[in-house]
């Protein structure tokens, strides 16, 4: 089985499961983390053969909870917390832009994506085969993440679970209230792709 790690979608959560309960799960050779698909079967072609899977997240959701950990990021890192420099030391290149646009929301959302370029690409991009379409077998949706990683752990013969200790999680309100039309809209428009894919709606509260 291959889990490709989309960005702010349960990543963690997941990867947490596999650690405890497959003994002989590993990462990708030489790969990043956030890998898509096609990087992570040119590394490794025989895994075009396994039964691959990745998770999408509503996109206005997923842009909040994105800025919320650029935020907590750059506050532990004041704070000198251990791991969290230990990460900036080792990953600077990745956690520098975040930090660098998350003054606001909205300058994350209207300024973050040309300085660094990961917060613009659609979720399906990640997901895609070589010479487009969809690369992968099953895509969940954090939103219903129970139900769906309780069809990989079948997949794997793990008995389903009723709820899953979610890692990594974001602190914030529901992610409407931080939206102006503009950054409403220019989050439609970076993320149309999975809009039109996956059928997402902005849902006001």
């Amino acid at each position: 089985m291959l889990f490709v790690h989309v960005q702010k979608t349960g990543g963690s959560t997941i990867d947490a499961m596999w650690d405890d309960e497959v003994p002989d799960a590993r990462k990708g050779k030489g790969l990043l983390r956030h890998a898509p698909y096609a990087k992570i079967v040119k590394a490794e072609p025989e895994l075009e053969d396994y039964w691959s899977f990745g998770f999408v997240r509503n996109p206005w959701a997923r842009m909040v909870s994105w800025w919320s950990m650029a935020v907590d990021f750059e506050r532990r890192l004041e704070r000198g917390k251990e791991e969290t420099t230990r990460k900036w030391e080792k990953q600077r290149r990745i956690w520098a832009p975040l930090v660098e646009y998350n003054d606001t929301f909205e300058k994350f959302v209207l300024e973050g994506p040309e300085g660094h370029p990961r917060l613009g690409r659609p979720q399906i991009n990640m997901l895609t085969a070589k010479g487009g379409g969809i690369g992968v077998d099953f895509i969940g949706r954090t939103e219903n993440l129970v139900a769906d990683m309780n069809v990989a752990r079948e997949r794997l013969g793990l008995e389903p679970v009723a709820e899953l200790p979610r890692r990594n999680k974001s602190k914030h309100r529901h992610y409407s209230t931080y939206y102006t039309d503009e950054t409403r809209e220019r989050v439609a428009e970076l993320y149309a792709p999975d809009i039109e894919e996956f059928g997402y709606t902005f849902e006001q509260r």
